[in-house]
């Protein structure tokens, strides 16, 4: 079982998605009780994309996300750093490509939008992916991140973070291909910054207009903003 530790090494998380990567869809839709399909969607219509548009989603996984951003109408390409996650995708008729989001293989301003759903959180520099994001979208361009967050009623974010420290791994040993993987899943949620220091480091990041919308109250925020300069 491999699985990834708080630092957050490219290469142990790269590894840790690989080894995840052929039940990654199905083990998420059983985990959030199928919210992810309903969570990507708020995601495509807070980008406000359509046709014309080029859009980059960071951190795609198997790009199933980029299938509901395609929904709109714009051209749209997946980039994630697992191969084994993007093998996993290969089904799926989306541009894809292996890529690191502190480096980025894009030229500057070639994006009309920018989105990352569930990804930035296991970046080892967020704020330095989020200037690589703003580095390849033009001016005026879009940003939304969706990202698991921080439960503001203290009894809900009470059972939150036992449902991340005891039912996640349970229900996981039953559904993955690697348990472990998931585990961490909960330790990162937990470390997480919550929503305002988030759109602090978006805004740092070069980002303008940020605001964010809590969803499940709380505990997965989207967060929006727009490319200043």
């Amino acid at each position: 079982m491999i699985r990834a530790d708080l630092d957050k090494d490219p290469h142990a998380v790269a590894a840790m998605f690989d080894g995840v990567a052929r039940r990654y869809d199905l083990t998420n839709t059983v985990l959030t009780a199928g919210m992810d399909r309903r969570w990507r969607a708020l995601t495509r219509r807070a980008l406000r994309i359509g046709p014309g548009d080029k859009v980059l989603d960071l951190a795609a996984g198997t790009a199933v996300s980029t299938v509901e951003l395609q929904r709109s109408g714009a051209w749209c390409v997946a980039v994630d750093f697992s191969l084994g996650m993007l093998e996993a995708g290969a089904h799926r008729s989306v541009p894809r490509v292996a890529g690191d989001a502190l480096n980025l293989p894009f030229a500057d301003a070639v994006f009309d939008a920018v989105t990352v759903q569930f990804g930035i959180r296991n970046f080892a520099d967020a704020e330095r992916a989020l200037r690589e994001m703003a580095r390849v979208t033009k001016p005026g361009g879009r940003l939304v991140v969706c990202e698991f967050s921080r439960p503001k009623w203290t009894p809900f974010r009470s059972a939150y973070y036992f449902g991340l420290e005891r039912i996640l791994p349970a229900v996981a040993d039953v559904v993955s291909s690697n348990p472990e993987a998931y585990r961490y899943l909960g330790e990162s949620i937990r470390d997480w910054p919550d929503q305002a220091a988030l759109a602090r480091t978006i805004a740092a990041a070069g980002w303008g207009e940020v605001a964010w919308r809590d969803l499940v109250g709380g505990a997965v925020a989207l967060h929006r903003a727009v490319r200043t300069g």
